[in-house]
């Protein structure tokens, strides 16, 4: 495979602009910014930051699968928020979805986020050689 394909998964968040879920060339999967979006409800998760997180991971897995891949595929993760007051909650609900050796990560402080989401994922996965 050595064209760009669009993955998508009806298990995230459907693009609000001109914007693919995620692209994969060869046996790398870029992910595009994803929010704790319920496509149940169509709506944000707002009861919590930690339930939107969760959400939002949730999505991610859905994403990768799409692809082909698994949550152990992914090599680096962004994380946008919009407030560090969070970072431990985003430390506990990461543990429930990965395990070591973790993505490489980083988190970014923003000022704001699309749909008032107080936080956003981006992400680059490897999928295995096959």
């Amino acid at each position: 495979m050595s064209a760009k394909q669009a993955v998508v998964s009806p298990s995230a968040q459907t693009p609000i602009g001109n914007y693919s879920q995620a692209i994969r060339h060869g046996d790398t999967v870029w992910l595009s910014g994803q929010l704790g979006w319920d496509v149940k409800t169509n709506q944000l998760v707002k009861e919590s930051f930690e339930a939107q997180l969760d959400q939002l991971l949730r999505n991610i897995k859905g994403l990768v699968e799409a692809a082909g891949g698994s949550l152990e595929d992914i090599v680096k993760l962004n994380l946008y928020i919009l407030d560090y007051k969070n970072f431990p909650t985003i430390n506990k609900v990461v543990d429930r979805y990965f395990s070591e050796p973790f993505p490489a990560r980083a988190c970014i402080g923003v000022a704001s986020l699309p749909l008032g989401a107080d936080i956003e994922i981006e992400g680059i996965v490897q999928l295995p050689h096959k």
